[in-house]
């Protein structure tokens, strides 16, 4: 795939003392695409896909910040030049760091050694694996040249990012999910990018929700009224349009938005606390252990808001004029039902983490795993397309074992709002449904959930990737 750039790389550095100037040459004139002596993101974009090279998403912006030195947002040839020779000095580092022997290549053990020493167990298949994505020659290691052609236009200059590209992640927001999060980084941790991660997640939370809400709404008015409503999906948007109109369908959206920088905020930092309760002496952290972090993470994170996913509830099943906003809501149920009220529903919702996370976790893991098994042996990196799509078929699954017990959720923090209902428990609430509505009903307002998974998804990738640019990262 790197072929095309081996063979110029190869020609042009034949003796050891060539110029950069004059080992680079050819390889900037092909990436001037408009022949202009200088080379922007677009002419990276283009003239790296152009010689089959796969980069990580962002990688052009990173390398024209970091070679821009008098920031016009484009690399002449000397700041190309410059930027080369300062990127294989970091690359040669770290090459020599993994080269424990020192015999000049890199071998399938020296990774996984070296990983290991990190707390990153992997088997020896999948370091071969990793190896291979670079090995160029099929020699089963990899020299000095593979490793600075494999990694010359990857901006990633040290091992921790490194590792990174090997197994990439992300922390999307596609709706509700309450997926265990990802570790930061020490390196991420200690520079502040992890911020720029949570407020990139965020915001494409926010944007996503806000083009789903109205099958959001649909969703929760199905799950509430059940039988009563209108069961059909086009017939519960028309009947929510000639109620309140266009706008009514974005109700509660408000709410749901707001709720997501402090959810997404808390969750991160109880993981972090919960893992420290829980990392082994040798500093280590199982899939056990990290699964329990993470459903705890996401119980602590859910019960901070809760009052907040009440009145999302509420304000989606009122009718138009019942409540005049957010605040409006939290005051009408504070003065009629009192503090207890911000919680009703909390137990189901608590219940419903076990098993959403379990499974969630449980199958994300398989899926990128066979992946991995699959096809690393053309790419050690999954991608955040590959990985979103493991997280869709997880979260669906997950979804499709805990609904029951959101679907509960729902009713106990509507029914209060609802004229004539009765306040049933969790435990009546089940029976009532299996009796009047049978099985099926303990999934109603599951389609449009469903429906609504592929646009959110879509949505997060492309606010994500755009956030991420934005910020520099």
């Amino acid at each position: 795939m790197l072929e095309q750039v081996r063979r110029l790389l190869v020609s042009q550095a034949v003796c050891e003392d060539s110029a950069p100037q004059t080992k680079y040459a050819e390889l900037f004139q092909q990436l001037d695409l408009n022949k202009d002596g200088k080379v922007d993101i677009l002419e990276l974009q283009q003239g790296l896909r152009a010689m089959g090279m796969a980069v990580t998403a962002g990688a052009e912006e990173k390398i024209v910040a970091a070679g821009d030195t008098n920031k016009d947002g484009q690399l002449d040839f000397g700041e190309f030049i410059k930027y080369l020779e300062e990127h294989e000095k970091k690359m040669k580092i770290v090459f020599t760091s993994l080269d424990k022997n020192s015999d000049g290549k890199i071998e399938a053990s020296e990774i996984l050694n070296s990983l290991k020493t990190l707390g990153i167990n992997i088997s020896q298949d999948h370091a071969e694996k990793i190896l291979k994505s670079m090995d160029a020659d099929g020699t089963l290691t990899v020299d000095w040249n593979e490793w600075r052609d494999h990694f010359l236009f990857n901006p990633a200059d040290n091992f921790q990012e490194i590792i990174r590209f090997w197994k990439h992640s992300t922390v999307l927001d596609i709706g509700d999910s309450i997926t265990i999060p990802d570790e930061f980084t020490e390196e991420e941790k200690k520079t502040g990018q992890w911020w720029k991660q949570l407020l990139s997640g965020g915001m494409a939370g926010a944007v996503s929700r806000t083009g789903t809400a109205p099958l959001d709404r649909l969703k929760v008015m199905m799950q509430v009224h059940g039988t009563k409503g209108n069961t059909n999906m086009l017939g519960g948007l028309k009947q929510m349009v000639k109620e309140g109109g266009v706008k009514s369908l974005w109700r509660g959206n408000g709410v749901n938005v707001i709720k997501i920088a402090p959810e997404t905020a808390m969750k991160f930092y109880a993981y972090e606390q919960y893992k420290k309760m829980f990392t082994s002496e040798s500093g280590k952290l199982g899939t056990a252990e990290r699964f329990i972090a993470g459903s705890m993470a996401g119980a602590t994170a859910q019960t901070s808001i809760y009052p907040m996913e009440v009145m999302k509830t509420r304000l989606a099943v009122g009718k138009t004029g019942q409540y005049n906003g957010m605040f409006d809501c939290a005051k009408k149920i504070l003065q009629k039902e009192g503090v207890l009220a911000f919680y009703k529903g909390y137990i189901p919702n608590i219940l419903g983490i076990i098993p959403y996370a379990g499974i969630d976790l449980a199958i994300y893991e398989t899926l990128k795993n066979a992946w991995l098994q699959k096809y690393a042996k053309d790419s050690a990196n999954p991608g955040v397309l590959v990985l979103l799509g493991c997280g869709t078929v997880s979260s669906t699954c997950g979804q499709l074992a805990s609904y029951p017990l959101a679907l509960i959720r729902t009713r106990m923090q509507a029914q209060a709002s609802i004229e004539g209902a009765p306040q049933l428990s969790m435990g009546a609430l089940f029976r009532k449904i299996i009796a009047k509505e049978g099985f099926s009903g303990l999934y109603r307002g599951i389609t449009p959930n469903f429906l609504k998974v592929l646009p959110a998804v879509s949505i997060s990738y492309v606010v994500y990737e755009k956030m991420k640019v934005q910020l520099g990262i």
